[in-house]
């Protein structure tokens, strides 16, 4: 592996994996070769610090699913200007001027939470009832860590 050597636990694959992102993701000025090459270690580094945790293979399975999700999520909306993605527990909120890009969202898999004023993203397995708490309450709560943080919006781009 070229990327992932020193990583010995998920929580450290999963932190280099974002900073690779951000740093080699073509829609941040990387380019598509490195970024594949990236995944595909990703992948195996996740698999790797899961079983070295004595998960059973079930468990693994399941872990490399669900960072497979989060990752195709993260990778349709990173490049999208004017927003503010975080990671807050095992969800993927997205605020800031996110009218312009809706449909980039809706089609990346994220939801809209209307009292939260906010997308969200998480897989089937965290879906809950209620929603009662603010998304302050929620960051609060599970901490929060921002992936990307707001853009200044092209203005040519709401012309079209």
């Amino acid at each position: 592996m070229k990327w992932f050597n020193e990583c010995r636990t998920l929580d450290q694959v999963k932190a280099l994996y974002k900073t690779l992102a951000k740093q080699y993701h073509p829609d941040l000025g990387g380019d598509t070769e490195t970024m594949q090459a990236i995944n595909k270690e990703y992948a195996f580094a996740s698999a790797k610090a899961i079983k070295d945790g004595n998960l059973s293979e079930e468990e693994t399975e399941a872990e490399i699913r669900f960072s497979e999700e989060y990752r195709t999520a993260l990778e349709k909306i990173i490049h999208l200007e004017g927003i503010t993605i975080e990671l807050v527990d095992y969800w993927i909120w997205v605020t800031g001027n996110t009218i312009v890009v809706k449909s980039e969202l809706k089609n990346a898999g994220f939801f809209f939470a209307s009292k939260k004023l906010a997308w969200y993203f998480r897989t089937a397995e965290y879906k809950c009832k209620g929603g009662k708490k603010s998304l302050e309450e929620i960051r609060q709560k599970y901490g929060s860590e921002v992936v990307k943080s707001k853009k200044p919006i092209n203005r040519n781009y709401l012309q079209h």
